[in-house]
């Protein structure tokens, strides 16, 4: 995973203030300056910055619209921006607007150095509190999870709730090592980002822990997202192994009883809720039948997504009772 870093944003090329430089180089953060917003949104998308620091120096039109891209996207809405201004033009409040364009924290010439830096180490802080992102993945945790779930229930918008879990991780740590099974951890992310990105940018991927991953897409784009996720997943996974045991599909591994058995290549299992044929009123709700969706969907072997389609009147236990056409209709192997 690469080194994070400060991103700092100005269209009018100056430096960065020298609290920012002080704050940064105290914490062993490189300072990345950008000139151009394209630059900027694509860097946050590659990797998240410990922070993007915006230069809202009138005129604000660029800073406040790479503000904006930046809060108004789910997978980047999790970066903190903080907005700093070394004067203020006629009829500009660079405050008040950088504010309204979503930042967390605004800094200005009047603020004393000590102020400045504390209102640094805070906004930093309170994205760390807030939003618990994975060390490893740096996708969101289970609040920003739960709150996007929450919101699209609150719109009355149709969605999905995707919950992505590998199968066979355990065993393949215990072969390869941690440092082989964070890195697969960390392509899966990725590949989930990317591929979820593409095709439906209003979604959202979250990451619960260990090899659990959720993502919340809109009714018309799960499919999509979910058959490319994983046709991606099959073709690079593969590579992790070694050629022996690529070559044999499976590994021989040992139970906690130590006894011996092939332990099969990783694959991906998906359950997918969602509100098309029901309505919920809690996150709870969804998370549960979520839970039981993707247990069931590592009932078949090989890489599959299964799809809810209960209306709500039937037992819990269909889940892992129905037939193919009820629950699973919809699946990739």
């Amino acid at each position: 995973m690469p080194p994070r870093i400060l991103l700092h944003f100005t269209p009018h090329g100056r430096p960065p203030p020298g609290v920012v430089s002080e704050f940064a180089a105290e914490r062993g953060l490189p300072v990345v300056d950008a000139t151009d917003g394209r630059d900027v949104l694509e860097r946050v998308g590659r990797s998240y910055p410990a922070a993007l620091v915006i230069d809202a120096t009138p005129p604000l039109d660029a800073a406040l619209a790479v503000c904006r891209a930046i809060k108004d996207e789910a997978f980047t809405s999790v970066v903190p921006v903080i907005a700093y201004a070394t004067g203020q033009g006629e009829g500009d409040d660079p405050a008040a607007l950088s504010l309204e364009a979503g930042a967390d924290e605004v800094l200005n010439h009047k603020l004393s150095e000590r102020e400045c830096a504390l209102r640094l180490r805070m906004a930093l802080r309170r994205a760390e509190r807030d939003v618990s992102v994975h060390p490893t993945t740096l996708l969101p945790g289970t609040v920003q999870i739960e709150r996007d779930i929450g919101r699209r229930l609150l719109t009355g918008e149709k969605f999905a709730v995707c919950y992505c879990d590998l199968d066979h991780f355990k065993e393949f740590n215990d072969r390869y090592g941690y440092n082989n099974g964070d890195r697969v951890i960390l392509i899966l992310s990725r590949i989930l980002r990317d591929v979820v990105r593409a095709h439906s940018p209003t979604a959202f991927v979250g990451h619960i822990g260990g090899d659990d991953f959720i993502f919340n897409a809109p009714l018309d784009d799960f499919r999509k997202c979910c058959e490319e996720v994983i046709s991606v997943f099959s073709e690079l996974i593969d590579l992790h192994y070694t050629p022996e045991d690529r070559e044999r599909g499976s590994f021989f591994g040992k139970d906690r009883r130590g006894e011996g058995y092939e332990v099969p290549l990783m694959t991906l299992s998906i359950g997918v809720v969602t509100n098309e044929h029901r309505s919920f009123v809690h996150t709870a709700q969804i998370s549960q039948l979520a839970t039981e969706m993707k247990a069931y969907a590592k009932t078949f072997s090989g890489s599959i997504y299964v799809v809810d389609r209960r209306h709500g009147g039937e037992s819990a236990l269909a889940a892992a009772t129905a037939s193919d056409e009820n629950a699973s209709g919809d699946h990739t192997q």
